[in-house]
């Protein structure tokens, strides 16, 4: 299976499957390998990196919601330069391709960054984190001015996606990734205190679905979608697929459920093995693939001889 999830050309990036975390849900390189085989994934989209280097958000970082969480990090990282030169023997090692989740802060550095980036080979694209509030012109200077050789795919603010969408796919973003995650308030139960942060859970789903299914009428049919927010199993990545997206970013999920994560991808890909009818219970898992269920099928042939 082949998926274009960027706009056809010379550089255009293609993934075996149309399913890849979203940016900061799994790191900045291998954290999660023991948990989840990153051979069945579409791509690994890193956690947001901005130029300079940036610390922890202080405080509360995250309060639990009735139907999900409010996450408040400050996007921590160690600077663009220092993280190349301590993730790019990992990212080198990768069975998948590696987008590295650029936070788009001013015009500067962000040339800056995407020139840099360009001479990364382990680097396969880069995803445009853009500011919420941001004016349309503001918006369309940046994308203009993160032009290089390698895709780039602009991930689209919650409240002004319709306004921002087909702007930035005019400004020359090869794919949209729609869409980060709200912001909100919630009350600290521990300190009483207000804080704001951004909102994930499956309540995401239905409204960033149909913002992908309207937004899929409305702009050309050359600009890839990619659905992001609430995808918690395979049906819902399958909806994200049938409004339009031409592949799905999965958060939440992957924190909750680490292996879930997988799955999706190995659903989607086509790698699921259908449980014979007559199996016991004990004969299959959900995230059991063809080469597992062979695997075990040859297992218990050589026990059973050896009785």
């Amino acid at each position: 299976m082949a998926i274009e999830i960027t706009r056809p050309g010379k550089y255009s990036l293609v993934l075996s499957t149309p399913v890849l975390p979203a940016a900061g849900a799994v790191g900045f390189g291998d954290s999660y390998k023991a948990l989840v085989d990153y051979d069945k994934l579409g791509a690994i989209v890193t956690n947001p990196v901005t130029v300079e280097a940036r610390s922890p958000a202080s405080g509360t970082r995250m309060i639990a919601l009735d139907a999900g969480i409010l996450l408040h990090t400050g996007l921590p990282n160690p600077g663009l330069v220092k993280l190349i030169r301590q993730q790019r023997k990992v990212w080198a090692k990768m069975p998948v391709p590696v987008i590295l989740h650029l936070a788009a802060t001013s015009v500067g550095q962000l040339r800056r960054g995407c020139a840099i980036l360009d001479e990364v080979e382990e680097i396969a694209a880069v995803e445009l984190g853009l500011a919420d509030d941001m004016e349309v012109a503001d918006a369309v200077r940046l994308v203009k001015s993160a032009r290089m050789e390698k895709p780039l795919l602009a991930r689209l603010p919650f409240y002004e996606c319709y306004q921002l969408a087909e702007p930035i796919a005019d400004a020359g973003a090869d794919a949209l990734v729609m869409t980060a995650a709200p912001r909100g308030t919630a009350r600290d139960p521990n300190t009483g205190r207000l804080v704001s942060g951004r909102i994930y859970g499956p309540l995401m789903k239905p409204m960033i679905l149909r913002m992908v299914g309207r937004l899929r009428r409305q702009i050309d049919e050359d600009v890839p979608i990619i659905g992001s927010g609430g995808v918690h199993s395979p049906q819902d990545a399958r909806d994200y697929i049938d409004a339009g997206a031409v592949a799905v970013q999965v958060d939440t999920a992957t924190w909750v459920q680490p292996k879930m994560l997988e799955r999706i991808a190995r659903d989607l890909g086509g790698w699921i093995a259908t449980r014979h009818k007559n199996a016991f219970l004990d004969e299959w898992n959900p995230d059991m693939g063809h080469t597992e269920a062979i695997e075990r099928r040859v297992s218990s042939d050589i026990a059973g001889d050896a009785n």
